[in-house]
């Protein structure tokens, strides 16, 4: 049981921190972007549903409440929301890219495809609920442009460190050095630790370069406090569930016998505005367990806590978004599921 124990925590570790560095690169480029949507939009008829799944695509929660306050401010359409929504997974997206990431990238362009046909669908059977409500401001990622990188910035972060930096810096290194000397990801293939390694390094320069204020207000206060303890209790349990599950019960005998049983749920929990729940269903079919029906399915419906803006402000836009891509997601899995997809 310790031993199970200690390969559970091993493989949690591992995938939180892939999923960290991922955060803070994306983080960063999020913050260096901002702004370059409103160009995009007005180009084309479509635009405002590419925009809408590209924002959705990026892995974690901020192109998804980029896209809430786009609608609350009427610059979208709700099938935008709907778009995007289909196309993001939120935080289940790092994960899925550090387990299973051929099929997570397969997941992120069939979502993208699938969320553009639906946000159109959407606006042209219902034109009356394109902008259902223009609710208040929101305050989401409206800092101004970082100047994230000078030398002066390097010079002056170096000699005045911080806490926070120094945290950062030597979270990152711990993490390169378990990869190097073997502790973890030793089973891993060499594409992937180099992908990881490449990743760590490039997020160590931003820890090194970024602003004290990007260091603390995005990186530490958005994701070291809020994001990866969340990302690393869900892993965790997802994995160890998914180990006294097969320790004790036949599961993939049962997914076998029940298997539109498994996608009703996988609709349902796909329903939870929150990441963490979903990543049961990345473990199931990493674990070869699931078909990836069922996985595409579940992505479809769930949207991490992108849609927690929406509830909070506009309830009867959630519900309706909701219910639109619980319809996609179901009818995209039972036709997969009866094609043996």
């Amino acid at each position: 049981m310790i031993e199970m124990l200690f390969e559970v925590f091993k493989h949690a570790i591992m995938i939180t921190g892939f999923v960290f560095v991922m955060m803070l690169v994306i983080e960063y480029v999020n913050v260096q972007t901002r702004g370059v949507w409103q160009t995009f939009i007005n180009s084309s008829p479509w635009s405002q549903y590419i925009l809408a799944a590209a924002l959705g695509a990026i892995p974690g929660c901020l192109g998804a409440f980029t896209v809430v306050t786009m609608f609350s401010h009427g610059i979208i359409s709700l099938g935008a929301v709907v778009t995007a929504m289909i196309a993001t997974s939120g935080d289940e997206t790092f994960v899925m890219l550090a387990m299973i990431p051929k099929n997570a990238l397969l997941i992120i362009a069939l979502t993208f495809i699938i969320g553009i046909f639906a946000g159109i669908f959407t606006d042209k059977l219902f034109p009356k609920l394109s902008h259902i409500n223009k609710f208040g401001e929101l305050p989401i990622h409206k800092e101004e442009k970082c100047l994230c990188f000078s030398p002066e910035n390097l010079a002056k972060n170096l000699k005045n460190l911080t806490f926070q930096r120094i945290a950062l810096t030597v979270i990152i290194a711990l993490l390169l050095a378990a990869i190097g000397f073997g502790y973890i990801a030793a089973d891993m293939k060499p594409w992937m630790i180099t992908t990881i390694n490449i990743v760590s390094a490039i997020s160590l320069f931003i820890v090194l370069t970024v602003p004290e204020h990007f260091l603390k207000e995005h990186l530490w206060n958005h994701i070291v406090k809020v994001h990866i303890p969340r990302i690393f209790i869900w892993t965790f349990g997802a994995l160890l569930l998914i180990h006294i599950l097969m320790h004790y019960i036949d599961v993939n005998v049962w997914v076998q016998t029940n298997i539109y049983m498994v996608l009703v749920v996988a609709l349902l929990v796909g329903l939870i505005p929150e990441s963490g729940p979903h990543l049961v269903f990345v473990t199931l079919f990493a674990s070869g367990t699931i078909p990836f029906s069922i996985l595409l399915a579940n992505s479809i419906v769930q949207d991490g806590h992108g849609m927690i803006p929406m509830l909070a402000e506009s309830k009867r836009g959630f519900i309706i978004v909701k219910l639109i891509n619980l319809v996609v997601g179901a009818v995209i899995g039972v036709i997969a599921l009866s094609i043996g997809f």
